[in-house]
């Protein structure tokens, strides 16, 4: 019996654990991560630094189970803890770095041995189609060479199998962003205050932001499905109180803007061939067909090689040669349209200027890279641009006709008519408007889009207009800027060319009676400012007529 219960003790000895189980650790230090006492918070910093530096344990791969915990440790009045755990970040993002740059590596290197393997086996098949392999060295010294490659491609490089959870990471760093710090703040005066005291938030979003410019960076791919989300919380941040946030926050917008402009336009607008709105040109069609016939006669020249071939090995080299070049690349990552509109829309009723000036920014750009999929939201859009117009910023207003005009340089006809009327509906509305930026607005539409359609299509909406008062106005103001306006000085040079052609005879007036007809109160008021718009030869018709002088 005592023998059996040595052995039996013995038995239960083996069975204890001998090494240290960090997936037995994780769910210990994911509930303690919450704890508020500073000197527990510098007792598991000091936890995850000491278990970061064992190799072998690969914490960082783990990172998202407590990486929102050390972020809220930033923000601790403690300085112990707040440099400890400002060290701790430091050295997983640097880790994180490294790891990237060691697979990224590890990628070009087999891209680059591929390509020179498939420059040896080319060369094989040239040599073996002038002359037949001789007792088997060259077919000996290719395989040594695949054998070395195969064997170089088994070196372990530390980092090369760690795996990173990237949309877990960017998961907490855009909830951080979500921050008091990361809103405007209702006052200047304010903001000025906020610069004096220090918030015990602003080290978490700065470093929430730091994170993700690297990441912009390391995986800009893996950033790109959080983009609306980041605009919703980053635009904001720009018009911070804290100089330190709106630095980091422009940092972090114009390196997620340049990313999405360096996005392939084919991948965005989904290969869709009947793109005529796009102003981006694809590649001529001589190009394709010369792709095709080149890739036509690879194939026929290697169904010639296996014609001719009189070994078994040049036609193994021959079936093989042609795959690569028919891989089809791997997709690319696509921003959610939808999404990133939303935010941006909502943005409009942000306080701050910069926050406003930002979005209408992205809205431009979003739309010059991809116009369909920006006008398929255009129900929302479309009534907020609208509604900007009478944003109390000038810098706002442009930006916003600078969107409504290239929309409506890429649109239809029907779109520029409806965009034209409501308009009108909203001078009509808001007088205010019209008096004091309504002069503006038009220029800055002729500036950008052309004057003659303009003033043509506006004609047409006040002829029908019933409310005689608001559109004697509208005919002032039109003719005011097409008198003086510098924006109009090519409308009016033709204006001047059609009168002079008037005076020499080549154009005589018809049917002025029953236009006439009336037009001798309000109506003859409004006609008087809209017969050199609608039609220029019918103006210059008027211009020939005697009669045309009492008006």
């Amino acid at each position: 019996m005592d023998g059996d219960d040595k052995d039996g003790g013995h038995d239960e000895r083996l069975e204890l654990p001998t090494a240290f189980s960090l997936k037995r650790f994780i769910p210990l230090l994911k509930e303690r991560i919450h704890a508020l006492n500073p000197f527990t918070r510098t007792f598991l910093v000091g936890w995850v630094i000491l278990l970061d530096s064992i190799p072998d344990l690969e914490l960082v791969t783990y990172l998202p189970e407590f990486l929102g915990g050390l972020v809220r440790f930033l923000s601790d009045p403690n300085r112990d803890v707040h440099v400890a755990t400002q060290g701790c970040l430091d050295k997983f993002l640097n880790e994180i770095k490294r790891i990237a740059r060691v697979k990224k590596g590890i990628a070009e290197s087999k891209k680059s041995k591929g390509d020179g393997k498939r420059k040896r086996e080319d060369s094989i098949d040239s040599a073996s189609v002038r002359e037949p392999l001789e007792e088997g060295d060259e077919l000996d010294s290719t395989t040594a060479n695949e054998d070395d490659d195969a064997s170089s491609e088994d070196d372990w490089v530390p980092g090369q199998d760690v795996q990173i959870n990237y949309n877990s990471i960017l998961r907490i760093l855009t909830d951080t962003l979500d921050s008091p710090l990361g809103r405007s703040p209702p006052r200047a005066a304010a903001g000025r205050r906020r610069t004096l005291i220090k918030s015990p938030e602003e080290d978490g979003l700065l470093e929430s932001l730091r994170w993700i410019v690297e990441f912009l960076d390391i995986c800009p791919e893996e950033v790109l499905p959080f983009t609306p989300k980041i605009l919703a919380h980053l635009l904001p941040a720009m018009a911070s109180g804290v100089e330190s946030i709106r630095q980091a926050a422009g940092r972090v917008n114009t390196s997620l803007m340049d990313y999405v402009v360096s996005l392939s336009d084919e991948a965005e607008l989904g290969g869709a061939p009947m793109q005529v709105t796009s102003r981006i040109p694809g590649p001529p069609p001589g190009d394709r067909q010369d792709g095709t016939a080149s890739t036509r006669a690879s194939l026929s020249s290697s169904r010639e090689l296996e014609i001719r071939s009189p070994t078994p090995v040049q036609a193994r080299t021959v079936q093989r040669t042609p795959t690569p070049a028919l891989s089809a690349p791997p997709p690319q990552a696509d921003l959610d349209y939808a999404a990133a509109v939303n935010s941006l829309t909502l943005l409009f009723l942000n306080d701050h200027e910069a926050t406003r000036v930002a979005a209408l920014t992205w809205l431009i750009m979003l739309h010059r890279k991809a116009p369909r999929k920006v006008l398929a939201f255009n129900d929302g859009t479309f009534p907020a641009l609208l509604k900007t117009l009478s944003d109390s910023s000038e810098a706002v207003v442009t930006k916003d006709l600078q969107l409504l005009s290239q929309i409506s340089r890429n649109s239809e006809d029907d779109y520029f008519s409806n965009f034209m009327v409501n308009l009108l509906q909203l001078f009509s509305t808001d007088r205010k408007l019209l008096e004091t930026r309504g002069n503006l607005i038009i220029r800055q539409l002729c500036t950008s889009l052309s004057a003659e359609r303009i003033y043509r299509t506006l004609a047409d909406c006040i002829e029908k207009e019933e409310d005689l008062e608001f559109a004697s106005i509208m005919v002032q103001n039109l003719n005011n800027n097409l008198i003086t306006a510098p924006e109009l000085a090519e409308l009016r040079k033709r204006l001047r060319n059609l009168e002079s052609k008037v005076r020499q005879g080549h154009l005589h007036g018809s049917s002025i009676s029953s236009m006439h007809a009336d037009n001798c109160t309000g109506r003859a008021n409004l006609f008087c400012g809209a017969f050199p718009i609608m039609v220029l030869q019918r103006c210059c018709n008027l211009l020939a007529v005697p009669t045309c002088a009492g008006l």
